[in-house]
């Protein structure tokens, strides 16, 4: 992925929003992203691993985010995305997924689909330097598990008693997938960088 063949050139990149600016036109879990926001904060640890990336020469200056407010992903996933920026101090902008999918297409997660949040993280002169989608390992395996579980102790749920239970569930564990989401980011871009 090279800022000579992505079609997120530095302009493109400008005419997102900011997240202030995201947030205010959203109709879709506002509340509940604005919760999600004002309840994580990034450790003191995390902050200054940021702030060590950023200072690095070749290090993240932009992050361009995909997202949709309906996902539950998202719901989760931007506020943390958001908090760090605001730790990092580089520039985040945001775009609506639906409207961009030129720019999905380019990060599509496994090749084929269009998962979000995608993160994607650019130097001060728009070099890419890495991407992250949709939610932490740790979360990946754990929803499976979940979903498994519930499966096991009820064969015969219906979709929607699965849906609710699985809601219910997964909601258990956003603080610590939140963390993990921070946590698989630095590495991302520590072994980006120094890769």
């Amino acid at each position: 992925m090279t800022s000579e063949t992505s079609v997120v050139t530095p302009n493109r990149f400008s005419e997102g929003f900011t997240h202030a600016d995201y947030m205010a036109q959203i109709n879709v879990n506002k509340d509940r992203m604005e919760t999600f926001y004002q309840n994580f904060q990034v450790t003191p640890e995390d902050a200054a691993a940021l702030k060590e990336l950023v200072g690095n020469p070749n290090g993240p200056a932009k992050m361009l985010v995909l997202c949709e407010d309906w996902c539950g992903d998202v719901v989760r996933g931007l506020p943390v995305l958001a908090r760090i920026t605001e730790a990092a101090g580089w520039e985040m902008r945001v775009f609506p997924r639906d409207q961009h999918h030129d720019i999905m297409n380019e990060f599509l997660k496994d090749g084929q689909w269009m998962s979000i949040p995608t993160a994607v993280f650019y130097t001060a002169d728009h070099r890419y330097i890495c991407h992250w989608i949709e939610r932490p390992a740790s979360a990946e395996r754990e929803i499976g598990e979940i979903e498994a579980g519930i499966r096991a102790e009820n064969p015969d749920i219906s979709e929607q008693d699965f849906g609710r239970e699985r809601r219910a569930r997964t909601a258990a564990r956003a603080e610590a997938w939140q963390q993990a989401s921070v946590e698989e980011i630095i590495a991302l871009l520590n072994n980006s960088i120094s890769g």
